[in-house]
């Protein structure tokens, strides 16, 4: 990590400037957490990129995004001659990002590529990439999304035309995706979709609006529409691909009638689309479109979760750079308790969304391969995460902004750019009640609980856990899973929140114990683990004392702890 000097006109100043820290390097738990996650040779074998794209996150890249949030991109629907152009100006930052994130570490076509390392490979990059640039980890996501559904239901023909473009790691040749679901109408209530299918000629057409369209210029785009006479409701709703352009080369008929004007993600284009007529291919079964577009809309939800867990990271690290370098009164930030207080509880739900998204990360491959039983736990778990952590998010990076003080109000610096944006994850791809009831649904319609229940049991079994610790995290287990069972069950949606949110935390818990089980001699995350029990799923005495000082003053050194430590910040 970059460190201040101890004299001089910076220190004079008392302003640290964090810019040229590396984002890995500053960031010791990924390190070992990746010791866990990942093979040996794999991790080897990527561990050179991880380090140098964490040192342009913190400089190069995040210089580049804070000049792509300044200067968002614009709608140029005509030519200087009248023709329907209908294109979008990015500025040259964003354009260096996009080069990067497509081309450079080909984010979007890691995964469907034969020699493509495991989903957790791209994660970790992506988590990395997004604490410096945030918008365009969108299109990113639609992009690796649409792919994994056209692979699954797609023609194969349709396959053979787009997977090698979407696949491409060649920029001036590789094809962005989307996905256009949401009308004035119709919102979260997906079977209200108006858009209209008609078969002509042989051929789909799509009619109608959507409202709201990120990326809308994208070479290839999923599309929700309703073909003419079927049913209403769910089951006439039907997924499509829509391409830019007819196989002839024209532009395909549709319109891009404006940009939204965002509160954040300003850096990335998103419009309202009129398709007139516009050229579609059908994409699986008539009438299956929201099951189909489901497994993509779930791939974006993860994505939601790594991004919402690595804008917490980048404002917690930014947070303990100032607490470390900032001195008042005598003595540097960190060393003040209400500081440690405050840096911990931005620390405990960065680390939780971490340890989730790893666990979910290391499922897929399982659930891609066909265990029925990692299918389940990823559906769950995946709901879980986009619920929780996008709104952790909210508070983390608000929180964190206030430790720079008012310099961090400024928007030359990163903390307003975070909190902007991190309001974005609890609204796309369902908002919290939305997602919240799908955490539900995944138990109810797709009985993901009894699976997830026997997986978290397997894990605790693992830890090697003292007998009093795993006590505690056996009991609140089963009142957790107990508790989600008897509200999904039951149809009792006014506390379905406060069900995900204790299995959110009761299953990051004991992913981290189960983390520190495979860490040696190092206990730390089962001192975190512990503070999950104790801070989320427990009663307090607000008139009691609040954990051993020494040992939550050690956890913001982010170095090991020892078993006793941690045994220290189990609840009594």
């Amino acid at each position: 990590m970059t460190a201040m000097p101890e004299t001089g006109p910076e220190d004079a100043l008392n302003i640290p400037d964090s810019r040229g820290m590396n984002l890995y390097a500053c960031d010791p738990s990924l390190q070992r957490l990746l010791e866990v996650y990942l093979p040996p040779e794999v991790l080897a074998q990527w561990q050179g990129t991880l380090e140098r794209l964490g040192a342009r996150a913190g400089d190069e890249l995040d210089v580049l995004a804070l000049s792509a949030d300044r200067n968002p991109p614009v709608l140029a629907p005509r030519t200087r001659r009248g023709e329907d152009l209908q294109s979008i100006r990015k500025h040259p930052d964003y354009v260096a990002l996009e080069r990067v994130a497509y081309s450079e570490l080909g984010l979007a076509s890691m995964s469907h590529r034969p020699d493509g390392p495991p989903p957790l490979v791209k994660y970790a990059l992506t988590y990395l990439f997004v604490q410096a640039e945030f918008g365009l980890c969108c299109p990113v996501s639609m992009t690796d999304s649409l792919t994994r559904t056209l692979r699954k239901f797609g023609s194969p023909e349709l396959v053979a035309r787009y997977l090698p473009l979407l696949a491409s790691r060649d920029f001036d040749s590789l094809f962005q995706g989307a996905m256009f679901m949401t009308e004035q109408a119709a919102g979260s209530d997906v079977a209200r979709t108006r858009t209209l299918a008609r078969l002509e000629e042989g051929e789909w057409k799509l009619y109608g609006d959507k409202w709201f369209c990120s990326n809308p210029d994208a070479d290839l785009a999923m599309v929700l529409a309703r073909p003419e006479g079927a049913p209403e409701g769910m089951k006439g709703v039907t997924l499509f691909l829509l391409p830019r352009h007819r196989p002839d080369g024209s532009r395909n008929a549709y319109r891009i009638l404006r940009l939204k004007d965002k509160l954040g993600t300003r850096s990335m284009a998103s419009g309202e689309i009129c398709l007139e007529g516009a050229s579609a291919y059908l994409i699986g079964e008539v009438g299956r479109g929201f099951q189909q577009m489901a497994d993509m809309v779930n791939m974006s939800r993860l994505s939601n979760g790594v991004r919402a867990a690595g804008l917490m990271r980048r404002a917690l690290s930014e947070a303990l750079f100032i607490a470390r370098h900032r001195r008042a009164f005598g003595k540097h930030l960190v060393d003040m308790p209400l500081m440690q207080k405050q840096l911990l509880k931005l620390m405990l739900p960065a680390e939780q969304a971490r340890s989730m998204f790893m666990q979910i990360a290391t499922l897929l491959p399982r659930a891609d391969g066909g265990d029925a039983e990692a299918q389940k736990c990823v559906r769950i778990l995946t709901p879980l995460i986009k619920f929780r952590a996008c709104r952790d998010a909210r508070r983390v990076t608000g929180d964190a902004m206030e430790v720079r003080g008012g310099v961090g109000y400024i928007e030359e610096w990163s903390d307003a750019r975070l909190v902007r944006d991190a309001h974005l994850g609890s609204i796309w791809e369902g908002t919290s009640n939305i997602v919240a009831l799908d955490i539900a649904r995944a138990v109810t319609r797709e009985q993901a609980l009894a699976p997830l229940h026997r997986y978290l049991r397997g894990l605790l079994a693992e830890s090697g856990l003292p007998d009093a610790s795993h006590a505690r995290f056996e009991a609140l287990l089963e009142r957790s899973v107990a508790l989600m069972a008897e509200v999904a069950e039951g149809r009792q949606n006014e506390q379905v929140r406060q069900a995900g949110s204790a299995l959110y935390h009761i299953c990051s818990a004991i992913f981290m114990a189960w983390e520190a089980g495979r860490q040696a001699s190092d206990r730390r995350r089962l001192a975190l683990a512990h503070l999950v029990l104790q801070h989320k799923l427990l009663p307090r005495d607000p008139l009691g004392p609040q954990g051993s000082p020494a040992v939550l003053a050690r956890l913001l050194d982010e170095g090991e702890l020892s078993l006793d430590e941690a045994m220290q910040l189990l609840p009594a």
